[in-house]
């Protein structure tokens, strides 16, 4: 009988497969710097790519593959497995927090003018990346002490799991709700209404750009700075829409927790089958915007498929050189 249990099993194998070396190959490409793109973005980009691939790490090999492979490893010691949910914390929401800060970086060099010679630059982009980070880092700290042994063997404490408190002391519950604000609900929120914002911002300069230019309806001429923006906008819409639609049933789930007042613990198998997909879908948005990159910028599949001759054609240089 195929179950949740034994899809999640094979599914995260594949993305392990896939989304590990899709991350390392956008981060060495895009690092190069020769895809066309400002520093500024680039940065961003490289910074999404970089804790992306740590999510897959962190999410997807250590946490979903050591679960389902490994059930009984030196991961699932209390203090091991501690520290692994605090990485997973931090680096899940800082590929959140940093497709906030690049959407929002768009926003400005597509609808801020005045603003965008100040604000971007690669020397913001790194100020913002690495506060962000930082912050995060911070806010985590808590989740070290959230957890406690669900076991003892042989004094070794075994697995984690919430502290009682957690769901029932005031100031845990309070830590609790900001957390799920702050990530993901907010972002979600903030990604929603810069995307509407930037959508408004096109929509009344393109009338106004063409009515400046004395365009007809039936008329069509090119506009280079259109088409530049034409460019930003396409790279800004598929990543933060991937972002969307992925995060969507985690939104769901959140608010059916927050709505309901279920605990966690006593959500029947329905439910448990929604978190699963849910959490499945999440771990892929770690591996979509190396797709996305490819998908929708030509430079980066150009460097792309250097990267892949390069070895090909040093084979066949040093095959010849052999013969000679």
């Amino acid at each position: 009988m195929v179950t949740v249990h034994n899809i999640t099993k094979i599914y995260y194998m594949i993305l392990t497969v896939v989304g590990v070396p899709v991350n390392l190959t956008a981060i060495v490409i895009l690092s190069r710097g020769k895809c066309g793109l400002s520093s500024c973005t680039t940065r961003y980009l490289v910074a999404m790519a970089t804790a992306d691939l740590l999510v897959m790490i962190t999410g997807v090999i250590l946490w979903q593959i050591g679960f389902h492979y490994f059930p009984v490893s030196f991961l699932d010691i209390t203090h091991v497995c501690r520290i692994t949910i605090y990485l997973l914390y931090v680096t899940s929401e800082c590929s959140v927090w940093f497709t906030v800060t690049f959407s929002f970086d768009r926003f400005v060099a597509i609808c801020c003018q005045k603003l965008k010679i100040k604000y971007c630059t690669e020397k913001i982009a790194t100020v913002v990346l690495s506060t962000t980070c930082i912050l995060l880092c911070l806010k985590d700290i808590p989740f070290l002490f959230t957890f406690e042994p669900e076991e003892i063997i042989g004094d070794v404490p075994w697995f984690c799991t919430f502290k009682p408190s957690y769901y029932s002391h005031p100031a845990w519950m309070a830590f609790d709700w900001f957390d799920k604000i702050l990530t993901p609900l907010l972002p979600y929120i903030l990604i929603l209404l810069v995307n509407a914002l930037t959508v408004r911002h096109i929509l009344v300069t393109s009338r106004v750009r063409r009515g400046l230019r004395g365009q007809s309806k039936r008329e069509s001429h090119s506009d280079p700075e259109m088409e530049s923006r034409k460019k930003s906008m396409i790279l800004l819409f598929t990543i933060s829409g991937s972002f969307i639609f992925l995060w969507f049933l985690y939104i769901l789930d959140f608010l059916y927790f927050r709505i309901t007042g279920i605990n966690p613990k006593d959500y029947n198998d329905p439910i448990y089958d929604f978190r699963e997909v849910r959490f499945m879908l999440v771990d892929l948005n770690c591996c979509t915007n190396a797709f996305i990159y490819g998908a929708t910028q030509s430079k980066f599949r150009e460097q792309l498929q250097n990267a892949v001759k390069y070895p090909v054609v040093k084979i066949i240089q040093i095959i010849n050189k052999e013969n000679n």
